[in-house]
């Protein structure tokens, strides 16, 4: 039996980073603003870094992988026909609960791909547009940086960087040995105290959630803001489909609560905040007489261009200690290989992300698994030999938008509520391969240049679908993409999309720091216009 709710303005679906901001800024209209999240709030407490297995856990309950975590929260997805796997999480924070704060902008170039290097197309809008965004947002997250890289129109940043530490300098004298930029890493981690939350205290287990509360995700910084204004949270809450009314506008929701019981949502605007992979899930599901290839489908283009940045992983082996684990993982970055030079034989680039060492379980595995630790005599010798002596880098490589790399509904895989789980199709470009090629080779220029006596190296990392971008693309023409430039869908005018999934092109960055900024820009435009929102 279904249960019909009161209706609300503005319907979220998803409190990850993108509707965790959105829900903020809307919050000052005085609307009733709803959010539905499938995950539950976390407890810090709860998070691997306050326990003594704290390393074992990121292969179970705090995996990166949906499949391998298994949470009751969570949904199979079926990317045996990917050679990347898709990483996420799903709670109150979404994936800024597990990622490593690593945080970045967009560069000015990466909105005129097309204008400059004639590759996909140009974003129907341009950094300028989205910088005042991209500096609510640092306030609001708490950015620690330091201003004046050269890669980078200005900026400033909120709080001094975080500290290289012994890992950091040691490559970033490997970097200079090469003439090579490099630059302290923005980080979403606190290196003071900062509205509320302690700062770092280098606990070293960024991507198993911050016990200490020092790295931003959003149940921690936007969402306390937007409970205070008024905003709704409802947890346990799995959105099976869309509904549309006679006039083809979004009439609402059916989700399925804690108890698994149905419920139908009225709401007057939809806004979609489920990443990458979950929006075109939801979309696709939500067929209709109108829409019968999906919501907001007339395009084709629900559930295309997925792209995920292919990662290469570099790490070196030295001869003396550095951290280890400890501190944030991410410290510099260097966007030396970051533009288009084609005698390079590949076009646009990537970032490299440098990172401090593994905990001991990991410095086993990795030592087992390469051979450089033996079973029997010498075991313990090699292992000395190996902790706290690996440090490196991985290169978050552009991925190029291609029709082919889709995410579609599985025929037979099926969540715990029955909705058709997602089947994601992805191949990398040859552009994509030679990337990753050259971005070894110049790591381990870089890490041998830094004193490493021995290099590691995977490309691409196979679990390494952090960055679920494209597949509900933006733009001004509807046969070309599926919603507007403010993020408004062509077909249905009521109903919004903020995440990942609206990206144009992929950059060579991680996308959070951008996909916040355009969850605040689509909220600032809604607001303008407010009167004539649908027209």
């Amino acid at each position: 039996m279904t249960t019909d709710l009161s209706p609300v303005d503005v319907l979220i679906i998803g409190a990850g980073a993108s509707g965790a901001a959105m829900a903020w800024s809307l919050a000052d209209t005085k609307m009733r603003i709803v959010c539905l999240e499938q995950g539950d709030w976390m407890n810090p407490q709860e998070y691997p870094s306050s326990g003594r297995d704290w390393e074992s856990r990121h292969f179970s309950d705090f995996s990166i992988s949906p499949n391998r975590r298994k949470r009751k929260t969570d949904y199979p997805i079926n990317d045996s026909d990917s050679p990347i796997a898709v990483a996420n999480f799903n709670g109150v924070g979404g994936s800024t609960i597990l990622y490593a704060g690593h945080f970045p902008r967009f560069h000015p170039s990466d909105f005129r791909v097309n204008t400059l290097d004639g590759i996909a197309d140009d974003w129907p809008l341009n950094y300028e547009t989205l910088e005042p965004f991209y500096a609510e947002n640092d306030r609001m997250m708490g950015v620690s940086g330091l201003s004046g890289d050269p890669a980078y129109p200005p900026k400033q940043s909120v709080m001094p960087p975080v500290p290289l530490g012994k890992s950091g300098s040691t490559i970033a004298q490997g970097f200079n040995e090469k003439g090579w930029h490099w630059w302290p890493s923005d980080t979403a981690v606190a290196t003071t105290d900062y509205d509320g939350r302690e700062k770092c205290a280098n606990l070293g287990d960024c991507t198993g959630g911050c016990a200490q509360g020092a790295k931003a995700s959003t149940d921690i910084t936007y969402w306390p803001h937007a409970l205070r204004a008024g905003v709704e949270v409802r947890t346990r809450a799995r959105v099976r489909e869309i509904t549309v009314n006679d006039d083809g506008m979004a009439s609402g929701v059916y989700y399925y609560d804690e108890n698994g019981d149905e419920q139908f949502q009225p709401a007057e605007v939809v806004v979609m905040a489920c990443n990458g992979v979950g929006t075109p899930r939801i979309l696709l599901n939500s067929k209709s007489e109108r829409f019968p290839d999906g919501l907001a489908n007339s395009s084709g283009l629900v559930g295309k261009n997925l792209m995920f940045h292919p990662y290469a992983s570099i790490q070196g082996i030295f001869d003396k200690p550095l951290d280890g684990y400890k501190g944030p993982g991410v410290c510099i970055w260097s966007q030396e290989f970051y533009e288009t030079d084609l005698s390079r034989g590949f076009s646009r680039g990537f970032t490299f992300e440098i990172n401090r060492g593994r905990g001991p379980v990991a410095t086993a595995m990795t030592g087992l698994f390469s051979g450089r630790i033996p079973w029997g005599e010498g075991h313990h010798t090699k292992y000395r030999d190996l902790f706290n002596r690996i440090a490196g880098m991985v290169a978050i490589c552009e991925d190029f938008p291609e029709e082919h790399n889709t995410v579609t509904l599985d025929p037979d895989l099926k969540d715990s509520d029955g909705i058709p789980a997602p089947k994601v199709t992805y191949t990398l470009s040859e552009n994509s391969r030679k990337m990753m090629d050259f971005a070894v080779e110049r790591g381990s220029e870089a890490l041998r240049a830094a004193g490493a006596r021995d290099i590691i190296s995977e490309a691409p990392i196979s679990v390494g679908g952090w960055h679920l971008m494209g597949t509900t693309r933006m733009g001004t023409d509807p046969q070309k993409s599926v919603v507007n430039e403010w993020g408004r869908s062509h077909d249905v005018k009521n109903l919004f999309v903020i995440d990942g999934s609206i990206f144009v092109t992929s950059a060579g960055v991680n996308p959070t720091r951008t996909i916040q900024a355009l969850a605040l820009y689509v909220a600032d435009q809604m607001k303008r216009r407010l009167a004539n929102l649908f027209d």
